[in-house]
């Protein structure tokens, strides 16, 4: 890594905002922001969909695993289960073999809204990528993996 005091001259490095990566992921989040809330059902954040998505693909699981899976910390991941527990869309109980965990599971009515969701998510990932081709679409999405 390069140390920040190793500067070039200013003629030489011109630093153009617009072309620096954290400038447009920014951009770019938002964008898909703005077009995940305009679709999205029942008021759902990223973080809760994502929540939803994967209790659906794993099964019931705790608290603390379910963070893991979706990269969100304990704090985080604690405060969206609460929230999509108001909204009665997960179960949370005690772990029957270790009362210090807590055991998420979908509810009733969440269950029949993941087929939804995954539909949403489709629709919401191909407007966001809307502008690029094909090649482009795949060849962005295998960069941020790269990256992630």
């Amino acid at each position: 890594m390069k140390n920040i005091l190793d500067k070039k001259p200013a003629e030489e490095s011109a630093y153009i905002l617009e072309d620096q990566v954290g400038y447009l992921l920014r951009l770019a989040g938002q964008r898909h922001v703005a077009i995940f809330q305009k679709n999205t059902m029942r008021n759902l954040t990223p973080t809760q969909f994502s929540t939803l998505v994967r209790i659906d693909l794993v099964g019931e699981c705790s608290q603390n695993k379910l963070g893991r899976m979706i990269s969100m910390d304990v704090a985080t991941i604690k405060g969206v289960v609460d929230r999509l527990k108001k909204k009665d869309l997960v179960n949370i109980q005690p772990d029957p073999n270790d009362r210090r965990r807590t055991i998420i599971s979908l509810t009733d009515e969440s269950k029949e809204l993941v087929s939804d969701l995954h539909e949403m998510g489709a629709y919401i990932t191909d407007a966001t990528l809307e502008p690029l081709t094909e090649k482009e679409k795949k060849t962005l999405l295998r960069l941020l993996k790269k990256i992630t």
